[in-house]
């Protein structure tokens, strides 16, 4: 008769799951930043053009989680990974932030871009699943990286979100100026979850292996990881 896997076992069933969804992200990623570049490129949407280069940070990010987990001891290459994922969310802040307020004071306004209104629907259904897949796994393996990076997941889901509510307003009522604020407020939102990846502040102890529920959280009073926004 099968019980459940050991703990090592377990482990090892984790980090493959990880690895997995990190390549998918990674692949997802790459094709949603060459094609919301191109087409913020050609519509001059600062927003959509700052939620392709997302998708680059989020392609770094999800690289650095899997150069960590395919090292023998993940563990060990935990903050060097966490410091890439911190740098990569700084990085996108600083670049959307200028070019939203170019846009505001005087640059070319963003013009009507179904490409992008379609891409970013897409991607609006697609990142909650990534996100929250690892999430789960990341959180009952105990990786602040992982965890980490599925808040970078996630946060490419509000930045859909945003960013189509942007072009819609934009297409439809000529609201030009909903692009650059939207940008705007994704650059505070990526500023502080870069300051949380920094400190570490995505994970404690990890949860005893065969005591989370089946969405991989904690059970009541434990601890695990956890912190980010709900999925």
């Amino acid at each position: 008769m099968s019980g459940a896997p050991a703990p090592t076992a377990r482990r090892a069933v984790l980090r493959r799951r990880i690895r997995l969804l990190v390549a998918a992200t990674i692949t997802y990623n790459l094709v949603e930043a060459v094609v919301a570049i191109i087409a913020g490129t050609i519509a001059d949407s600062v927003a959509l053009i700052g939620f392709g280069l997302d998708s680059v940070v989020e392609v770094s990010s999800a690289a650095a989680v899997a150069w960590q987990f395919a090292g023998p001891d993940p563990e060990r290459r935990e903050k060097v990974a966490l410091r890439v994922i911190a740098w990569s969310f700084f990085a996108l802040a600083a670049y959307v932030a200028v070019e939203a307020l170019r846009t505001l004071i005087g640059a070319e306004r963003p013009e009507h871009s179904p490409v992008g209104i379609g891409l970013v629907a897409l991607s609006v259904l697609v990142m909650p699943f990534l996100s929250h897949a690892q999430r789960r796994a990341g959180r009952e393996y105990g990786s602040a990286s992982a965890v980490a990076d599925s808040r970078q997941t996630l946060l490419c889901t509000y930045l859909s979100a945003a960013v189509l509510v942007g072009l819609v307003l934009n297409s439809t009522l000529g609201w030009w100026w909903a692009d650059p604020v939207v940008a705007l407020g994704l650059a505070v939102v990526a500023v502080r979850e870069g300051r949380a990846a920094l400190r570490g502040e995505t994970c404690c102890a990890p949860v005893q292996l065969g005591q989370a529920d089946e969405d991989g959280d904690p059970p009541a009073g434990g601890c695990g990881c956890g912190g980010g926004p709900a999925s």
